[in-house]
């Protein structure tokens, strides 16, 4: 480190999982850091709300406060690990306002109020970094807002939330229930009690809408990013992927795209079940972990895979903000503000092409495929494959055969008038489930 560069002093806010371990890291590991970025680091403190709260690993009780304040005041460094909107956006504005660097893990602000942040750090020339706000260890940011700087991102599709894997490939691997999976997963710790911001799709929602603005360079409002969760997939739908070589992942798919009616190019931003081909290089992510698969013009697929959560996996990213934003001190000059530039429109899902995998129980009587086939005629949705099977009817119907179609890309709002248009054919005993097809 520079002999003549003074020690940038480090506050904490929160003394979670990811809080305690950042401090311990610091306190244990505050030479080698130091040597990595150019200027000793001091932590002057971490803010908790509960200073008798058990923390593991132990923070020292000289360092806890309950004054968030009085350590922003102090500090040239401002890591923010107490998550949600509130107190953590105005103690961040305060720290910017102030010129300190920020660094956060904080999904959920970065999502919601994210151009407010950027606006406030550039104001001052401060720095915020939040690497770990998507796929914790993972290293997904950086690459995107600067090894990916020269180049034209055309798609993400990212595996970002754990839980949600872990439930869907044990529903796969092993055969479990949603019920029995999201059991299991509570059990293990991957789920939280209330697991709603998992398994509906919030979570992945939130990080999908950074990484579009990130890589599109166009700021995503949270409320243009669509969002399915996992809820509704079942031990039929997991069998009928496994015998068509698919399975079935919740993604958050980024993505550049030109209307075909008018040319206007745009991104959409989306979370759902999809079925992808289990050649696909996500397939192989398993149990909790996350991957990130990335097209770019000139770079071609990229793939990123690893720990999406835990204490330390986090740590580790947060440590790496902490040392980029040391360094940045000791180079001197003002931060690097986000780039919207682009400012690209966000289409709704109606305006983005689809290709659809549609399950339906129908009567098994003559005339009945071509009824079918005059319904994806009518709304102009060709079919790519269709499977027939036995009698599947969850009503104990007789007489019936189930029919799996997969078509070709289509408008999503073609693809939804014609599964209504399905749902109402006298031929349609009834449609079981939908789901899109990607990779």
């Amino acid at each position: 480190m520079k002999d003549n560069y003074r020690d940038l002093r480090v506050a904490v806010l929160g003394g979670g999982t990811v809080g305690a371990e950042v401090a311990h890291r610091l306190l244990e590991g505050a030479g080698e850091l130091g040597s990595r970025s150019g200027a000793g680091l001091s932590l002057i403190g971490v803010a908790v709300r509960n200073l008798d709260a058990v923390r593991t690993p132990a923070i020292p009780k000289d360092l806890l406060t309950t004054d968030a304040q009085s350590l922003i005041v102090q500090a040239d460094i401002v890591v923010e690990l107490m998550g949600g909107i509130e107190p953590a956006r105005t103690l961040i504005l305060e720290a910017l306002g102030s010129g300190a660097d920020v660094v956060t893990a904080n999904k959920a602000l970065l999502a919601e109020h994210g151009p407010e942040l950027f606006d406030a750090a550039a104001r001052v020339g401060a720095q915020l970094y939040y690497e770990a706000a998507v796929a914790a260890a993972i290293p997904i940011i950086r690459p995107l807002r600067d090894s990916l700087a020269g180049d034209k991102v055309n798609k993400i599709m990212g595996i970002v939330n754990g839980t949600t894997n872990f439930i869907l490939d044990r529903m796969d691997t092993d055969g479990l229930s949603f019920e029995t999976a999201l059991a299991e997963a509570t059990e293990l710790g991957y789920a939280e009690a209330d697991p709603t911001a998992d398994i509906e799709g919030y979570d992945a929602a939130q990080k999908a809408c950074i990484l579009s603005s990130l890589a599109f360079h166009t700021a995503v409002p949270l409320t243009d990013v669509y969002r399915e969760g996992i809820t509704a997939v079942d031990a039929a739908q997991m069998d009928a992927a496994k015998k068509s070589g698919h399975v079935i992942k919740l993604l958050a798919i980024c993505e550049r795209r030109v209307d075909p009616e008018t040319g206007e190019e745009g991104v959409s931003t989306r979370v759902h079940p999809t079925l992808i081909p289990r050649t696909h290089p996500l397939a192989a992510a398993h149990g909790a972990n996350n991957a990130v698969y990335v097209e770019a013009e000139a770079a071609g697929p990229l793939m990123f895979y690893g720990a999406g959560a835990g204490g330390a996996e986090t740590a580790s990213a947060v440590l790496g903000d902490v040392v980029s934003a040391a360094r940045r001190h000791v180079a001197g000059g003002p931060g690097v503000g986000e780039s919207t530039h682009a400012d690209l429109s966000s289409f709704p899902l109606e305006r983005v092409e689809s290709r659809l995998n549609i399950s339906l129980v129908v009567r098994d009587e003559p005339g009945v495929l071509a009824a079918i086939a005059g319904v994806f005629s009518e709304h102009e949705v060709s079919v790519e494959t269709l499977h027939q099977g036995g009698s599947d009817d969850p009503s104990g119907e007789s007489g019936t055969a189930t029919l799996v179609i997969q078509t070709h890309s289509a408008l999503e709002a073609q693809g939804k008038k014609t599964v209504e248009a399905l749902e109402a054919n006298p031929a349609v005993v009834g449609v079981t489930n939908v789901l899109r097809v990607e990779g």
